[in-house]
């Protein structure tokens, strides 16, 4: 069968610097890829971050039988607007959605123009679905996968118990022409690679741990390293959900990487007690590559973090600073901007992070996602049929009540990537690229009229 796996962009009109700022291979749709090759499935993938004009050609010229889509709450409205245009230009296609939001609210995605909505893990019931089709059986009753019985979506069962050691690794040959452009910052071109799946910790604005019940699971180490091997690019992210928990795992794994004499540079989600737990271990990974670890601060308020459930306080954070400089590890550091935030917290957050030195400071807007356990009866972005407007919903926006009138909150939330544009200058953040493109086109446009005033009316030759 011919299988199209779409990667959606997001609404550039609202989300504004692309999606996030850096563009990172669809790892979830190469593992989803080679399950369907494994198969003998024709396959292509397109990401439509980098290909937004190309649907509707790859869709013409490949004819798929079945397209698959996933991404964020961010990508719900494209992902249904994808599966639409399919269902258009190729009628007898089926339609197969997943990830974080099919997941945690399928019901979004309960509309005319989707056949098939995969809960949690979905290379083992999208290959099985891909077999029922192939043998012309109807695709109903499928552990984990919502399918659509006439005009009503019902419910297949809940899957097999999840075992990561049974899912191949991904297939990176999918997008070789992409690669080249996959980034995050100065790590360029970068690959994305997963040891470990879930996570043991509880924090109130994640909904990750719950996607996966609580559990944590990790794979082989010699599977790690043979795959790690594999991976054509320098630069490599750990996109485990928290790949330290196990600290002595962790000290296998760097073992068995100097034993392969694998020379990579590495990027890695941690949280902070776990470097300061075990800073031996962070120096070993440093030794063999660690770069930069990807720091979940949060917030400088010890009030939050206990809200938050972070089980940290504002001097470990401090102390976590200091450690990873001393190490040499350079820092991406997020902070969760509260709607309820007036100048003063404004004007703490910035001076915490000036006063610890924070190499790269990241701003998220605390936003009720799916599975944070919030019944989005104060989301104030709204669609027509009531439901909250998933565009809105890419961590840049406030979708509940501000404290500060809104455009004041915006205002505030928008100068702190102003103020630390230095930083994101030295890291050669799209960021920085973005606003001083942003900066010249407003400059440019300012001259051209002050020199048509000037010129009598011809901005031809002012633009000249």
């Amino acid at each position: 069968m011919r299988v199209l796996l779409v990667y959606p962009n997001a609404n550039k009109e609202i989300i504004g610097w692309g999606d996030m700022g850096a563009i990172a291979e669809p790892i979830a749709l190469e593992y989803v890829g080679a399950g369907a090759r494994l198969d003998g499935h024709a396959v292509r993938l397109l990401d439509l971050r980098l290909h937004n004009e190309e649907l509707e050609a790859t869709l013409r010229d490949f004819q798929p039988d079945v397209i698959g889509v996933t991404g964020y709450s961010m990508h719900v409205l494209r992902s249904l607007e994808v599966c639409r245009i399919a269902k258009d230009l190729v009628p007898g296609c089926r339609t197969v959605v997943g990830g974080h939001h099919a997941t945690l609210e399928p019901v979004d995605y309960f509309e005319p123009q989707m056949d098939h909505v995969v809960i949690g893990e979905g290379v083992r019931p999208f290959r099985r679905m891909l077999s029922l089709m192939e043998e012309g059986h109807p695709v109903q009753g499928v552990p984990g996968v919502w399918s659509r019985v006439g005009a009503e979506f019902e419910f297949g069962g809940e899957a097999s118990t999840y075992d990561i050691g049974s899912i191949p690794p991904p297939d990176r040959t999918l997008v070789p022409d992409d690669r080249p452009r996959y980034f995050i910052d100065w790590m360029r071109p970068i690959a994305l690679m997963r040891t470990t799946v879930g996570c043991p910790y509880r924090c109130t604005f994640c909904a990750l741990w719950r996607i996966m019940d609580g559990k944590y699971y990790k794979r082989e180490i010699d599977a790690v390293v043979e795959e790690l091997k594999t991976i054509p690019e320098r630069y490599v992210f750990f996109v485990d959900d928290e790949p330290f928990v196990d600290p002595k795992r962790m000290w296998h794994l760097a073992e068995a990487i100097q034993r392969a004499e694998i020379d990579k540079e590495y990027f890695a989600y941690s949280r902070i007690d776990s470097l300061l737990r075990d800073l031996d271990l962070m120096k070993l990974w440093h030794s063999i590559g660690l770069r930069r670890l990807l720091f979940g601060i949060e917030t400088v308020f010890d009030y939050e973090l206990k809200e938050y459930n972070k089980r940290q306080q504002r001097e470990q954070i401090v102390q976590g600073l200091r450690a990873a400089r001393e190490i040499g590890i350079s820092l991406f550091c997020n902070f969760i901007v509260n709607p309820s935030y007036t100048r003063r917290e404004f004007e703490e957050l910035v001076r915490f992070i000036r006063d610890n030195e924070v190499d790269y400071p990241s701003f998220t807007i605390l936003t009720p996602i799916p599975g944070t356990g919030d019944d989005y009866g104060r989301v104030i972005e709204r669609q027509g049929n009531g439901r909250p407007n998933w565009n809105y919903f890419d961590l840049q926006h406030p979708v509940t009540p501000t404290a500060m009138p809104r455009e004041e909150f915006m205002q505030e939330f928008e100068n702190l990537y102003q103020v630390f544009c230095s930083s994101y200058y030295k890291c050669d953040s799209p960021l920085t690229v973005q606003a001083y493109k942003d900066r010249d086109d407003r400059l440019r446009q300012a001259y051209i009229e002050v020199a048509t005033r000037v010129l009598g009316g011809n901005p031809g030759r002012a633009a000249g």
